[in-house]
């Protein structure tokens, strides 16, 4: 097996460059072993994920719900067979009582299922419909997510459907967790086979070359299946959530692509300055490579925040995205670089564009036909940005005033966020366990299920136990207490059922949590229900959150510090990336909690937002624009070490950079875009919320905000105190292959003077 003959000297490649080179065909081939294996380690990775996470596992909520699914499984019954004795009869006729009474013992008697109960046993008014002509059997399904989903799957084909006189529907969390997994599932595979074709159509029309548009793809089916690997082996270990899938297919696509066009990009103009495919290699690796790099760091730790949250949901998009990023990253500098090496020119064959374009008067013969004619397009396209950065620069008050303005009013619907927690209307209207919870809460009365359940620990006399009942009978929004409930004479255990006034997980309902927890008894109290668990998560991601900001800033303030040995593009950075996710955060809450656009999105709002998507949305959306400010700033920055002129460099920058981060990030939209046409809620909110905001930030803030910032700052952009100067030019990295120029201590009055430095092309 021949390898690639002749490499150049060190001074001329880089010892990375020699490294992924050296052998090109080979780390292909073990690329290709590898990626098989994790085909292999990562099958059937979503049949072992759980569809929860949402909760504090140390709150004192969970322990509560722990303790009376084991103390008492009837007190929070997870399953509901729903039975409709139909228009001619009610469910107090002889002949349906006698089949649900039968059913109720089947029910009891199967393995796993315990705390079995149903109005004709315990004729509750909560458990018949108000038109007398539904009923329900209760149970509680033992086990974790996935042992119950399991258990259900078993059960359920003998209880469902026609029943003698009956019609039996099932509902319930386990039902909903079950339906919630399957159609997640099918969503991805559907997102999938849109985003594939699509992205591939768009690469060509970015490239030319049906060559060059492939190999971003192969970088991004190579990360997303050895992410999935990684996702199979924590499941051994700990709780990944099942919706991590989605972001591993985003991400995976989205960042691969991003960076094997940056890479590929600067490749091609490597050789179109004449290099050889091997110094083309070592360039690139030297420039696209290093901003690479940092862009995965920025990405991997904006993401690596949600591992200090107590939540597995958040957890599990740390580990997907974290993996992902990186593997993503590792692809684009390893794998890409062998395979440019071997390619050449040919990097620039199968020019598709010509099959549409108009005929011309002589054809260009030669290999590097392709790369002329996509270097004549985008010296045409980045003049159009120069010229369109040198407008906004000339009004740069005008442009950063307008445009923080507008985000900033997008924004304003979210400061009437209200959070709440995930239940059936996650689905569409038309799945099963929906409707059955809908024609529950419809025509039941008090909404079974809802409320919220107070354990009692500690030996108690009946006198204590009543008095205490009266103490929270009192309090204001409950409309009353049932039980005690306990299991004998003497028990350590026993609980009472608060039911509220209201809806189950609303405000009055959050605030009777701590009024009942300040209730004062002689024996120990924990609160249990819907809201006492949002209360509780609510807790745990405020005291998490301040850490977890403070990391993202602390460690993009540092990264791009390294990359810039400045200390106002760091902060502008972190200012301008959070101004852009205002535009997200507003349409989330006007979308989707008030319910604009259900219809034509085809969901159904519940009201509220579920407590943990903001901060999901945050660290992927912040990660995601940090990603297109390093690249961006990067150039700019080679740009300004070339030249010395910081006007200029912000021009030449953005006409460099500017259509490239437009299409990475419309491809990226393409695909977050596709991951929103999900049917449940939550992942169609995460791909819509993230696709707005990638496309506000290449658009707005890239296009407009950045270049009039950097004209009002001037020559301080690049301005860093002594010791930070030094410590940058020991640590840092640099984008650009040249020197850099003498960086002021301030401002510089007579930069207008200066000669300029023709900048070098790139």
């Amino acid at each position: 097996m021949s390898e690639v003959k002749n490499p150049p000297p060190p001074g001329e490649s880089g010892r990375w460059t020699r490294i992924v080179t050296a052998r090109p065909r080979l780390s292909l081939l073990l690329a290709l072993v590898v990626t098989a294996l994790a085909v292999f380690a990562g099958g059937g990775v979503a049949d072992r994920m759980g569809s929860g996470g949402w909760e504090d596992p140390d709150a004192r909520s969970t322990y509560a719900t722990k303790a009376l699914e084991r103390e008492f499984p009837s007190s929070q019954p997870n399953l509901l067979l729903l039975v409709d004795a139909g228009a001619g009869a009610g469910v107090d006729d002889p002949a349906v009582a006698a089949e649900a009474e039968r059913l109720t013992g089947l029910l009891a008697a199967e393995p796993g299922v315990t705390g079995v109960g149903s109005y004709w046993r315990t004729p509750l008014p909560a458990l018949r419909s108000e038109d007398g002509r539904q009923a329900l059997i209760a149970a509680r399904v033992l086990g974790d997510e996935k042992t119950a989903t399991r258990v259900l799957e078993r059960i359920a084909p003998r209880y469902q459907g026609e029943r003698g006189p009956l019609r039996v529907s099932l509902g319930g969390p386990v039902a909903v967790q079950r339906e919630v997994t399957a159609t997640i599932q099918e969503d991805l595979l559907r997102a999938e086979l849109i985003a594939l074709p699509v992205t591939l159509v768009l690469l060509i029309l970015v490239f030319g070359s049906a060559v060059a548009a492939l190999l971003p793809l192969g970088v991004g089916i190579v990360a997303i299946l050895g992410t999935n690997a990684v996702l199979r082996g924590l499941t051994e270990f700990t709780e990944v959530s099942v919706f991590a899938q989605n972001l591993t297919t985003a991400l995976g696509l989205g960042l691969a692509i991003d960076y094997a066009l940056f890479i590929v990009r600067r490749f091609r103009e490597e050789l179109a300055a004449g290099r050889d495919p091997m110094a083309a290699v070592g360039a690139t690796l030297r420039t696209a490579g290093r901003t690479v790099l940092f862009s995965a760091l920025t990405v991997a730790v904006a993401l690596s925040a949600m591992l200090l949250f107590p939540m597995y949901f958040l957890r599990s998009f740390a580990y997907a995205g974290v993996a992902v990023v990186l593997l993503a990253a590792a692809a684009a500098l390893i794998l890409l670089p062998a395979a440019l090496v071997l390619l050449g020119e040919r990097v620039n064959s199968l020019d598709l564009r010509r099959l549409w374009r108009r005929s011309r008067g002589a054809a260009v013969a030669g290999t590097g036909a392709a790369a002329a004619d996509g270097d004549k397009a985008a010296d045409g396209e980045g003049r159009g940005w120069a010229r369109m950065t040198a407008l906004v620069m000339r009004r740069a008050p005008v442009f950063a005033l307008v445009t923080t303005a507008g985000l900033l009013l997008l924004g304003v619907p979210f400061l009437g966020i209200k959070f709440g927690t995930v239940d059936d209307r996650q689905l569409p209207k038309t799945a099963a366990s929906h409707v059955v919870q809908q024609q529950i809460r419809d025509g039941f009365p008090g909404s079974p299920g809802g409320g919220l359940i107070v354990l009692t620990e500690g030996a108690a006399g009946a006198g204590d136990l009543d008095a205490y009942r009266e103490r929270v009978a009192g309090l204001d929004g409950v409309a009353r207490v049932d039980g005690p409930v306990s299991s004998g004479p003497g028990a350590r255990y026993a609980y009472f059922s608060v039911v509220t006034e209201g809806e189950a997980v609303g405000q009055r309902a959050q605030d009777l949590v701590g009024e009942v927890r300040g209730v004062q008894a002689p024996f120990e109290t924990s609160v249990a229900g819907q809201a006492a668990v949002l209360v509780d998560a609510q807790k745990a991601i405020a005291e998490k959150l301040p850490a977890a900001l403070a990391l993202v800033v602390l460690a993009t303030l540092l990264l791009v510090f390294l990359l810039t040995g400045s200390v106002l593009i760091p902060l502008q950075a972190v200012m301008l990336n959070a101004l852009s996710l205002t535009a997200m955060f507003g349409a989330v809450v006007w979308v989707f909690q008030e319910g604009h656009l259900s219809g034509f999105l085809s969901f159904t709002s519940s009201g509220d937002i579920e407590t943990t998507l903001p901060v999901l949305m945050f660290c992927i959306a912040f990660g995601l624009s940090m990603d297109y400010g390093v690249f961006l700033i990067s150039r700019i920055k080679e740009e300004y070490d070339r030249t010395g002129d910081h006007e200029e460099a912000v021009r030449t920058g953005l006409a460099r950079t500017g259509g490239l981060i437009t299409a990475a990030a419309v491809i990226l939209a393409v695909v977050m875009v596709a991951i929103g046409t999900a049917r449940v809620t939550n992942t169609k909110m995460l791909g819509l919320g993230i696709a707005l905001a990638v496309l506000m930030d290449a658009m707005v803030v890239r296009s407009l905000l950045v270049p009039a910032v950097m004209k009002l700052t001037g020559r301080a952009t690049w301005w860093a105190p002594g010791p930070l100067r030094r410590l940058h030019a020991r640590f840092g990295l640099s984008e650009g292959e040249s020197a850099p120029a003498a960086v002021p201590a301030g401002p510089d009055p007579e930069a207008g003077k200066r000669e300029k430095i023709p900048a070098a092309r790139s």
